[in-house]
Formats: structure tokens, sequence, C-alpha cells
């Protein structure tokens, strides 16, 4: 890709290396990682993309296209969650020189996803023979998005640090309720392929292209896709800090079942909630007089609760759960089954036994819930739990806000129980967050976080924290929450409307160099 004349009396340059190209991409994937939370620094993910797409345009083949493309995403990956270490090391009893091993496959893994959309873009630029704005407008951050979208689907995905979620502060997230994350990752590529252009002598309309998108995202967060519903309820979210190798320690066990006890019934909420399996034991293990004395509390006091609890329908059939109860005793427990399982930790994929068999991870083999499942009600609103991971999969929570359960109406506030001290004080915790608010702006619902370790907070329908606790320390989160009703663009469609787009991209591409060939050449 070349923005000047040569001189043909100039020496030839020396061409770089595939191998090079690797390196400055694989450094330049790894650097992303400063672009999502903690940091924060998302114009460092679209220079990324940048780096990615000249550096592809400059290789010598479709190979080099592809090894270009993997080096970048196996950086992407590996320094974005490194703190897969940690929970496999540390906690699982892994040793340390498999465990680092293991990181750095997941992130050759992902890879692959990289380099088939840059080896797909290269094809497809040379089938067509694209110009160059063509190609960096249209086929590469389509191609992109639609791989990253892949990663998040096939082998029921891992989408983890996809692009979009580098952007709920910047000005593409009022894009969020209407294409959602992955949309906001194929903006944040167009935008990139735009700034390879700035020395192209389509310059000002590639500049003028960076400012229309970024103004229209900033429109477009004043629009208020939902409205209050009902009146606000009281929430108490609990956050225990039990350390990981305490969490299942049965010498540690009755002391936890004394702690969450006591914070639960420490004062009335109309929705209490502890974080995923806050109890380790299942109901029938437990002392016959907990669950009975919990709930003469909640009773007493007008009181919900979620407590975060494993459940087992057999000797074969166990299941990552919530349970809620209620005032009413008579009504039982309200029941939601984690239905998204984290690969290797939660469920274990065909062949990999020997690989999980390598930790030491407590309740890893576990059963999938419904898709559908109904929502909690209390008061005047209707709670939608999720579960840890499953709080990636944006489409799924859109999904049953859109077609909920049992014929009741959408849910109007989520909530997220979560142990994150499986990866210690890392960057792990406010990555989650971040996802959380991404969620939250997609779907105009506020977002609840009961978590273990952190971080426990409470995230506006606008994808705003607005109150949060420490991490790694012992406490209650209380507040007054109000629920969000209505649908935005992205719960009716889901990612459907992120597709579309991309699949224009593509045609137009397509169209505009089959116009252009069949156009006659001037005399």
């Amino acid at each position: 890709m070349r923005f000047r004349r040569a001189n043909p009396n100039d020496p030839p340059k020396p061409q770089r290396s595939t191998r090079g190209r690797m390196v400055i991409t694989g450094l330049a994937g790894a650097l992303c990682v400063f672009a999502f939370a903690p940091f924060g620094w998302w114009p460092l993910e679209i220079l990324g993309l940048a780096t990615l797409f000249y550096q592809v345009l400059r290789s010598s083949s479709i190979k080099a296209a592809a090894l270009i493309g993997w080096a970048f995403v196996t950086g992407w990956t590996a320094a974005g969650v490194h703190w897969l270490y940690v929970s496999m090391h540390t906690y699982g009893d892994m040793p340390a020189p498999l465990a680092a091993a293991a990181v750095l496959l997941l992130g050759a893994a992902m890879g692959i996803y990289g380099a088939a959309a840059m080896a797909s873009a290269a094809w497809l630029r040379k089938r067509w023979t694209l110009p160059l704005p063509v190609a960096n407008l249209l086929v590469f951050p389509a191609v992109w998005a639609l791989f990253e979208w892949l990663r998040g689907w096939l082998f029921t995905g891992f989408p983890w640090l996809s692009s979009g979620y580098a952007h709920n502060h910047s000005p593409l997230a009022g894009f969020a309720p209407i294409i959602g994350m992955y949309g906001l990752g194929w903006l944040a590529a167009v935008m990139a392929g735009a700034l390879l252009l700035l020395l192209h002598r389509t310059r000002l309309r590639a500049a003028g292209l960076v400012v229309a998108i970024g103004v229209t995202g900033v429109g477009l967060s004043f629009l208020h896709w939902t409205y209050p519903e009902g009146k606000p309820i009281s929430v108490r979210l609990l956050q225990g800090n039990i350390p990981q190798d305490e969490k299942f320690n049965g010498a540690k066990v009755m002391s936890t079942l004394k702690l969450y006890q006591d914070a639960i019934t420490a004062a009335p909420a109309d929705l209490i909630a502890t974080p995923e399996t806050a109890i380790v034991m299942l109901p029938q293990q437990l002392p016959p007089d907990y669950l009975p004395g919990i709930a003469q509390f909640l009773n007493k006091t007008n009181s919900n609760l979620i407590l975060g609890i494993p459940l087992a329908d057999s000797q074969t059939a166990y299941f990552n759960s919530a349970i809620g109860i209620t005032p009413r005793q008579s009504d039982g427990y309200y029941r939601y089954d984690k239905h998204h399982l984290v690969p290797y930790g939660e469920f274990i994929p065909f062949g990999f036994r020997w690989f999980v068999n390598l930790m030491s991870i407590p309740l890893g083999d576990q059963t999938s819930g419904r898709d559908i499942q109904p929502a909690f009600p209390i008061k005047d609103q209707r709670v939608l739990p999720n579960i840890c991971y499953e709080d990636l999969f944006g489409e799924e929570i859109a999904d049953q806000l859109n077609h909920p359960a049992q014929d009741q109406k959408p849910a109007t506030l989520l909530l997220n129980i979560s142990n994150l001290a499986w990866f210690g004080d890392t960057i792990a915790i406010p990555q989650h967050l971040q996802i959380s608010q991404m969620r939250s702006l997609e779907t105009g619902r506020p977002m609840l976080r009961a978590t273990n370790t952190g971080a426990t907070a409470i995230i506006n329908g606008e994808g705003k924290v607005v109150q949060q606790l420490p991490a790694n320390t012992f406490g209650t989160l209380a507040a007054n929450v109000q629920g969000m009703g209505g649908s935005t663009p992205y719960i009716i469609w889901g990612n459907k409307l992120f597709l579309a787009l991309t699949a224009l991209s593509l045609a137009a591409a397509w169209f505009l160099t089959r116009r252009a060939k069949n156009q006659p050449k001037a005399a």
C-alpha cells in the first residue's frame, strides 16, 4: 500500500518479512489490553486494529495475512486473559508451566479466528481487486467483526475481550442499544480503516467519516429507549469476600454459612442477593434449621432473597443455581439454573477430561439449565438473574427479555451473581464489570451485581456504575433501584442488525468493484 509516487532513482526499500509483521501485530494486539477496563484507553484499540489492517495490506500473500492476523489475536487474548493462570495454578493446583502453557494455547486457539478473518479479507481484496478505500472501510471491518461474532458463538463461544467492550464509555456507546457490542466492534474497525486513509487522496472523506461516527454515537446516547416502570425497590447486595482456597474447605464451610446467615438477616430489603455459590452445600446437606431460619426472617420483614447455591436433581445432574425465597412460604422456591456453562470449569468438552483432571476444581461437571427461564417477581419489578460467565452473552439476555418465560412481562432489572475469587486480585474483576455495563447499555436495564470479592455494584440503565463496593472486602451494598420497561432495538433484533450491516458492507464492496470493472474505459 503506497501513499506517494515512487521516485525511480530511489534505491528499492527492503520488504519487511512476514515474521517481522507478526511481531509488530502481536505486540499491537497485546497492547490492546489497555483499551479495556480498568485502563479504558479505548483509542489504543482503534490504533491496534489500524496496525493490523496496515500490516495485512502490506503482506505478500494470503498465507502471510493469516499469520499476521493469528499473531494479533494471540497477543490480544494471552495478554487480556493472563489471569486464567491464577485460577489454574493458584487455585486449581495445576503446575505453573502447564498453567502458563494453557494460557498461551488458549491465545493461539483464539488466534485462529484472527487468521481466518485476515486471510478472508486478503482473499476478497485480491479476488475482487478492491480499491484501498473499499477494502479499508467495507471489507476489513466487516470480516473482522464477523469472525469476532463467530468467536463468541462457535463451540459455546468465548467472547471475553471482544473489541466492542472497550467502548462502553467511548463516543460509540450510543450505538449499543441498536447494534450491540459486536456492532460497536465493527464501528471501531471502520474507524481504524478510515485512519489508514488519512494519507490517501480520500483523506477528507475518511476524516469526515470518523467524525460522523463519533458525533452520531454521542447524539444517540441522549435517546432513551426504555422508561421507568413501577416503583423502585430496596436492594442489599452481599459481598462475602471468602478466599477461594477456603471456599470449599470443609473446616471453613460452617463459618461461611454463619457469615451469610448474619449478613442476610442484618437488615430487611425488598431484594437481598448473595454471590454465586455463596452456599457450597446442597440444600439437603445444610443444617435442618438453616433455610427455615432465613425464611422466618424474610417473612417477618417482608424481604425477598436470591441465594447462590448448587442444586441436584439426581446423582448425575447438578446445577449452578440461584433460589429465590419470598416472604410467602406457600409460594415455594423460585429457581434459576445457569445454562451457559464455562468450558473446562463447569462442563468438560469431549476428549478433554485429562486436562480437567490436572486441576482440582470442585463442581466441575455440571448440567445446563433451560435457555429461557422466568424472572423473579418482587413488588412492581421483575428480576432476571444470570450467573457469572452468562453475562458475556448479550443476545441470550436480550432473547429472555424479548421472549419472557411463562407469559410474563419482560424483566425490569438484571442481576448478575458471580464468584471471581478464582482470578485473585487481577484485571478480571474490572473487565467483568465492564461486560455488565455493556449489557445495561444494550438493554436499557439496570444491572445489579452481587459478587464474592468484587465487583459488587449497581449499574444504571445507561451503563454507568452508580455505586460499588471496594474489591476484596466484606460488605453490603444497599440502595433503592428503579426498574425499567420497554425495549431497545437490540432487545428486539439481537445481533441481526449487526449481521445485516456487515453483510451489506460486503455486498456493497462487491457491487462497487463490479461496477468499476464494467464501466467503459476512457478513450
